[in-house]
């Protein structure tokens, strides 16, 4: 398994647990948005930064369409 795939494991199942909802959830509401593929090409911005930083940007990513940073 490449390190960007192992890093999108770890940050969808820590932002499934930090929003208390399932981790298939998640992916499926990312899916229907087709916010996926997007989030999985942040991995050079996301592991850098702290995860925290990650969530924020998802969540705006989800409300508006765009990225925050």
């Amino acid at each position: 398994m490449d390190k960007e795939t192992e890093f999108f494991m770890l940050l969808i199942e820590s932002y499934a647990r930090e929003r208390n909802r399932p981790t298939s959830d998640v992916l499926r509401e990312w899916d229907e948005r087709g916010i996926t593929q997007e989030i999985r090409d942040m991995y050079e911005t996301y592991h850098q930064e702290s995860l925290r930083n990650a969530y924020e940007d998802i969540d705006h990513l989800i409300a508006t369409g765009r990225h925050k940073w």
